[in-house]
C-alpha cells in the first residue's frame, strides 16, 4: 500500500485526505415496512461502511415527499422539515410510543425492492397517529407543551411548516395560492385565528417532527461514533408549494398580486434534455432595490444553512452554478429554452454566510454549462466540485472527466442519481458504441463484457486523484437500469429503489474494504 500523501488542499475540505464513501439514500435501505428508515437499518449501513473502509454516507435531500411532485425530496413542503416516513416503527416501539401490537398489518404490496409511496403513506399515517395517541395517554398537557416548545425554539421553521400542512389538509390538499386571501397573503390575524382552530393538528404535527430529528440526531451520533461523515444534499431551490415560500413570499420573484412566480428556475438544453429543465421552482430576488429584502433573504439562506449543519456534516450544494448565474425563464414558457442567464450573489454570498457560519464543508455540484465564472467562484472558497466518469467517454482527450483530467480536490462519482447505472449505460442502446469501446479501454480492458463494467467505472473512481471517491450503491452491486433512481424530465417511477438487505453482505464488505486498502482510501486513524 502507498504511503498516505500530503494533501495540498485545505483542512475541513472533505477532500484533505484521500478517502471513498456510498451514495445511497435513506429510502433506498432494506426494512419490513415498505421503505429504509432511522431505525435498525440505517444503524447497521453505518457498521457496514465502517468494516467496508469507508469514510463517507451521501444522501439525498431528508424532506418531506409528496405524490403531486412524483415523490422527489427535491421538490418538497418544506426545505427543513423531516420525512415523516422515515420514521422507524422499531425506534418508536424501543422508546415507548408504541407496542409490539400496535403494529399495523403490513401490506403484502411492501416490496424489497420498490417502495410503493401510496402503501407506505398509508401504513405510516396510521402507525404515526397510534404514537400520537400514546404521547397524549402517557403525558399530561403540562408536559406535552413543554416538549413541543423546546423543539420549537430549537427549528425556528417548525411552526410555520405545521401551520401550512394542517391548512393544506383542512383545504382538501388545495396548493396555499388557491387559500383565502388573507391566508395565502400570510396575514397575521389570519394565521393567529387558523393556529387556533387548528391547534391539535399543529401539535400532532410537531410531534412527528420531533420524532424525525430524535431519530436522526441518534443516528448521526451512531454514525460520528464509527468516523462515517454524512454528506447531505441542498437543493439550491425550494418548492412553490412549500411552507418556506408561503411563509417568506418577500424574498422570492412573485407577482405581488397573484402571488405566482414572474420567473421560474431551469436550466438550458443540456445532456439531460434537449429543450433543458424546466424545474418550475420561483427563483430569490437576489436583484431586490430593498435593502430589507435582501437582507431576509441572506438571513432565510443562514437559517437553512445552519439547520443542516445541525443534521450533516458535508453539504452538497445541488445546482451550485446557480450561485454565479442562474438561467432564468418567464412562468408563462412550457419549457426551458427561451430563458436567460442572470447573475447570481456571487462569492458576497459565501463570504457572508462564512461570516455568520465559520467554515463552510460544502461539495459544489458544478454539472452542466459550467463557465469560467462558475469555477472561479468554487475555487475562491475551496469547495470541491464533482467529476462523473459517465461523462467522460466522447473521445476528447482534454475532457475534465477522464479519470487522470481529474483533480485532487474533486469529488469522483461513476454516477449521481440523476445516470443511469454504470451497466444500465453500458446497455444503453443510447450510448455510443465507440463510448463503450474508450470505457473499457480506459480500465485497460478489450473484453466486451455488461456484466463486468461497473467493476471497470469503479475501479477508475478509485483510482483517480480525486481526494474522495462517492459510489453509488447500484455501481458497487453492478446493477442494471431497473435500479436507476431517477430519470430527468420524467413524473413517474423516479426514487422507488430499494436494496434488499441479503445484497448488503459481509462479502460486499470484504470486497469494498480491499479495495478501499489498495487504493489508498482507507480512513485516516488520529
Amino acid at each position: 500500500m502507498m504511503n498516505k500523501h500530503t494533501s495540498t488542499v485545505l483542512p475541513g475540505n472533505p477532500c484533505s485526505t484521500r478517502s471513498s464513501g456510498i451514495l445511497l439514500h435513506i429510502s433506498s435501505l432494506p426494512s419490513p415496512y415498505g421503505i429504509g428508515d432511522l431505525g435498525p437499518s440505517s444503524h447497521n449501513f453505518v457498521d457496514f461502511l465502517k468494516a467496508s473502509g469507508q469514510s463517507f454516507w451521501q444522501i439525498l435531500p431528508l424532506t418531506p415527499v409528496s405524490a403531486a411532485s412524483g415523490n422527489s425530496p427535491y421538490m418538497s413542503s418544506s426545505a427543513f422539515a423531516g420525512n415523516p416516513l422515515f420514521i422507524s416503527p422499531d425506534l418508536l416501539i424501543r422508546d415507548g410510543w408504541l407496542g409490539q401490537e400496535d403494529l399495523p398489518p403490513l401490506s403484502a404490496e411492501f416490496s424489497e425492492y420498490l417502495v410503493d409511496y401510496p402503501a407506505v403513506a398509508a401504513w405510516k399515517e396510521k402507525l404515526l397517529a397510534l404514537a400520537w395517541q400514546t404521547f397524549q395517554q402517557k403525558t399530561d398537557e403540562k408536559q406535552q407543551n413543554a416538549l413541543i416548545a423546546e423543539f420549537v425554539s430549537q427549528h425556528h421553521w417548525a411552526e410555520d411548516y405545521a401551520l401550512f400542512m394542517a391548512l393544506k389538509k383542512d383545504f382538501n390538499g388545495q396548493a396555499w395560492l388557491d387559500w383565502p386571501e388573507e391566508l395565502r397573503l400570510h396575514q397575521p390575524e389570519a394565521v393567529q385565528a387558523a393556529t387556533q382552530k387548528l391547534d391539535q393538528a399543529i401539535r400532532r404535527l410537531l410531534f412527528e417532527q420531533y420524532l424525525f430529528f430524535s431519530q436522526w440526531q441518534e443516528l448521526h451520533n451512531h454514525a460520528a461514533a464509527n468516523a462515517v461523515q454524512l454528506i447531505g444534499d441542498l437543493p439550491i431551490y425550494v418548492a412553490l408549494d412549500s411552507a418556506d415560500i408561503w411563509a417568506h413570499q418577500d424574498i422570492f420573484m412573485l407577482s405581488p398580486k397573484t402571488g405566482r412566480p414572474t420567473h421560474v428556475a431551469g436550466v438550458p438544453p443540456d445532456y439531460f434534455s434537449k429543450t433543458g429543465q424546466l424545474w418550475g421552482n420561483p427563483l430569490y430576488r437576489w436583484h431586490s432595490r430593498a435593502a430589507e429584502v435582501k437582507e431576509r433573504l441572506f438571513d432565510w439562506w443562514e437559517q437553512r444553512l445552519r439547520a443542516i449543519l445541525s443534521t450533516v456534516d458535508v453539504i452538497r450544494i445541488d445546482h451550485f452554478r446557480g450561485f454565479e448565474a442562474y438561467w432564468s425563464v418567464p412562468a408563462k414558457e412550457e419549457t426551458a429554452l427561451n430563458g436567460k442567464w442572470e447573475k447570481g450573489p456571487g462569492l458576497r454570498f459565501f463570504k457572508e454566510m462564512e461570516k455568520r457560519l465559520g467554515n463552510l464543508p460544502v461539495i459544489a455540484e458544478d454539472l452542466g454549462v459550467i463557465t469560467p465564472e462558475v469555477e472561479q467562484l468554487r475555487d475562491s472558497m475551496n469547495f470541491p466540485g464533482m467529476k462523473i466518469l459517465l461523462f467522460a467517454f466522447d473521445g476528447d482527450p482534454e475532457n475534465v472527466y477522464l479519470p487522470w483530467n481529474i483533480a485532487e480536490n474533486c469529488v469522483v462519482y461513476t454516477g449521481t442519481h440523476d445516470n443511469d447505472t454504470a451497466v444500465g449505460w453500458y446497455l444503453s442502446n443510447e450510448t455510443a458504441r465507440e463510448a463503450k469501446w474508450l470505457a473499457k479501454q480506459c480500465a485497460n480492458r478489450s473484453d466486451d463484457d455488461a456484466s463486468s463494467f461497473h467493476e471497470n467505472l469503479d475501479y477508475l473512481a478509485l483510482a483517480s486523484p480525486a481526494g474522495l471517491c462517492i459510489l453509488p450503491m447500484q455501481d458497487v452491486l453492478g446493477f442494471g437500469n431497473d435500479c436507476r433512481m431517477n430519470t430527468p424530465g420524467t413524473a413517474e417511477n423516479n426514487w422507488r429503489w430499494r436494496c434488499a438487505p441479503r445484497f448488503i453482505s459481509m462479502e460486499l464488505s470484504k470486497r469494498l474494504r480491499q479495495r478501499t486498502t489498495f487504493f489508498d482510501r482507507l480512513p485516516v486513524v488520529r
